[in-house]
């Protein structure tokens, strides 16, 4: 499991080290470094994944535009007070640290360059059990799918990676091909009708619509899918089957985040950003409680969120027993401080926070004190 991420020279961070849990929930200001965080880590994974993530004569470095991220050129993702390194000078450097081992990348800076030549870095042998790099990866950006006719139905992808996309938009394809496969027992639904994948993501879209039933089907003679949602009341059979686009935003944009933590592998890694978005507060703590069951099962989440809902949802999962509290890390970034980002405030077995910072999930409080004043 990774225990810590150390940025140097990149976007938000002049120089920051960022400890990781099994549960890793980064909460705080419009652009004070949460998104810069989850990049880092799909930077590493998109490089990778492209060829070039390995210390050679030439043509290798950090590749900043791919599938993942779309980072620009060398200018937009270096900090503007860069600090020196040993190697480089200005250079970006990403660090990992695993079981008690560090491994570093270190790229020179190219203003106009979008793939940043690789000066140090470890061998793709050395960091083969690496999550990061594992089979069991998933990056879900915020701006996820939207309910559309039709999905893409790529077998690379889909069915041989395993892949879901950044976008969430392979889901469709994998839900269609896999609805049939046992979900593992750790992450069972209570009220589900069965342990397949496909009632099991039923049951945990129950809690933003009670009685909602999936249909993941291929187009005949193309290279789509089609997603249905029908709907059943007690007592009475489902619905006729409705199409994404004449059903909410909230249903067909979390559905990769339920597939992507019902499917994780133990010392699987899933990137999560903005959970909450287009839920209603029910479904948004659901959504938490789904994450802490992955990571009680052995897959590593860290997840980007603004929505006390999400935070509550976590700490309610300590409370409970189904998450040990020393498997928590909550970072709340904020910008007052150049040289520290964040704070962490640490989650008791009784779910209470140890302190709570200036801006932290405060809001509530905030108007409450104005309208009673």
């Amino acid at each position: 499991m990774l225990s810590e991420l150390s940025l140097r020279n990149f976007k938000a961070f002049a120089e920051v080290s960022i400890p990781l849990g099994g549960l890793t929930l980064l909460t705080g200001l419009n652009s004070s470094g949460k998104s810069t965080a989850l990049q880092a880590l799909a930077l590493l994974r998109q490089s990778r994944d492209a060829g070039v993530l390995a210390p050679d004569d030439g043509g290798s470095g950090f590749l900043l535009n791919g599938d993942l991220v779309e980072l620009g050129v060398g200018r937009d993702v270096r900090h503007e007070e860069w600090v020196a390194t040993d190697s480089a000078e200005g250079g970006i450097e990403i660090g990992l640290r695993d079981n008690g081992r560090y491994w570093r990348w270190l790229a020179a800076y190219g203003t106009e360059e979008d793939l940043l030549p690789l000066v140090d870095g470890p061998t793709l042998d050395d960091t083969r059990d690496l999550s990061v790099f594992g089979t069991s990866f998933q990056y879900l950006r915020a701006d996820r799918i939207n309910p559309a006719v039709s999905y893409p139905r790529s077998h690379d992808v889909a069915i041989r990676r395993g892949f879901l996309g950044a976008r969430g938009e392979h889901t469709v394809n994998y839900l269609r091909h896999h609805q049939d496969d046992a979900v593992r027992p750790e992450l069972l639904h209570p009220d589900a009708a069965s342990n397949t994948l496909l009632r099991q993501v039923e049951a945990w879209l129950g809690h933003l619509c009670p009685g909602v039933n999936l249909s993941a089907t291929g187009i005949e003679g193309t290279d789509t899918v089609r997603l249905a949602f029908s709907f059943g009341t007690a007592g009475l059979s489902s619905s006729n089957p409705y199409r994404p686009t004449n059903v909410g935003y909230g249903l067909t944009y979390v559905l990769p985040i339920v597939v992507a933590c019902l499917t994780a592998e133990p010392g699987g890694l899933i990137l999560l950003e903005n959970p909450e978005a287009h839920l209603h507060p029910r479904g948004q703590s659901a959504m938490a409680r789904l994450a802490a069951h992955a990571v009680a099962a052995g897959s590593q989440l860290i997840i980007e969120s603004h929505s006390d809902h999400v935070l509550n949802g976590v700490r309610l999962a300590v409370k409970h027993g189904l998450l040990p509290a020393d498997r928590v890390a909550l970072h709340y970034f904020h910008s007052r401080d150049a040289r520290k980002k964040f704070e962490t405030p640490v989650v008791g077995p009784d779910g209470m926070l140890s302190n709570w910072p200036e801006g932290f999930f405060d809001e509530w409080d905030r108007s409450l004190d104005e309208l009673i004043d």
